[in-house]
């Protein structure tokens, strides 16, 4: 089923939880890929329906950010959904979510001044705006989120403690291609080079996570040696690489506890971002 307004939306749910249906929420910018057909999948596994947004918001994106350009195939993405077991796509337009300029938002501190919250400045009160609306207008029991955006999954979980909305929010691992490559809508814009390139993301964090099994436990050391696998391309382009308190997501200086090795690097003209988590005594 495929719905694009609000009211019919909230409806057709309603009618679902008084029937005494859990329902499982993955809220995506379409594109589908198999990261966000294993969302669908887990969900379907733990829900009675499951409901897939696609929605390409505009206000998480900057104004040299790739909104208009960012790839979008609602046919291709429906069959894929619903092939994964999903059995509704919401998917409205902006006039539908924004009909008139918005005048509030959610802003979650803190976690947001670091990492893509640093780099993309009005970024994640984007995305903590239309996530907040997508919970009050899908009424779902849990919502799937995949890793590769640690910092949102983070952020995302401080604003559901924060605000007390009644939903359960489950992490999900990175889902790879077989030479390392973190699954990504954007990864559609890498030429054959420029692919090739874009796998030193995530040979560069193998290596980092070899060298703390080794012992390092200096951070910038470790820092320095993604650096230097990363400018060894000049295709790469680097952002970030940082190495965070998993929970604060502040920079550390030694390893300890629970940590999030995470980087973005532009490979030509698209941003890509990768992390490992890893746990040290």
């Amino acid at each position: 089923m495929l719905l694009q307004n609000i009211k019919e939306t909230r409806l057709y749910l309603k009618e679902q939880k008084r029937l005494g249906k859990s329902i499982g929420l993955v809220p995506t910018m379409g594109y589908l890929h198999e990261g966000h057909l294993s969302l669908i999948k887990k969900a379907k596994d733990e829900n009675n329906i499951v409901v897939v947004t696609i929605f390409v918001n505009p206000i998480q994106f900057g104004p040299n950010d790739d909104f208009e350009k960012y790839p979008r195939d609602l046919k291709r993405d429906y069959n894929l959904a619903l092939n994964a077991g999903a059995d509704l796509i919401f998917n409205p337009s902006v006039e539908e979510m924004y009909p008139e300029k918005s005048k509030s938002f959610v802003v979650v501190q803190e976690l947001t001044d670091n990492l893509c919250g640093l780099s993309r400045p009005g970024h994640f009160q984007g995305v903590t705006t239309v996530v907040s609306k997508l919970f009050n207008i899908i009424p779902a029991d849990r919502a799937y989120f995949g890793l590769k955006d640690a910092q949102q999954v983070a952020v995302i979980t401080q604003m559901v403690k924060d605000l007390n909305f009644d939903i359960e929010i489950v992490p999900c691992p990175i889902i790879r291609e077989e030479d390392g490559l973190a699954l990504s809508s954007r990864n559609v814009y890498l030429n054959s080079n420029e692919r090739q390139s874009a796998l030193l993301l995530s040979q560069s964090l193998c290596k980092a996570e070899e060298l703390i099994k080794m012992g390092e436990n200096n951070a910038e050391k470790i820092v320095d040696s993604i650096i230097a696998s990363l400018e060894r391309d000049s295709n790469c382009n680097i952002e970030y690489v940082k190495i965070v308190d998993f929970n604060t997501l502040k920079d550390l200086k030694i390893l300890k506890n629970k940590f999030l090795i995470a980087l973005a690097v532009k490979i030509g003209k698209t941003r890509l971002i990768d992390n490992i988590v890893m746990e040290v005594d």
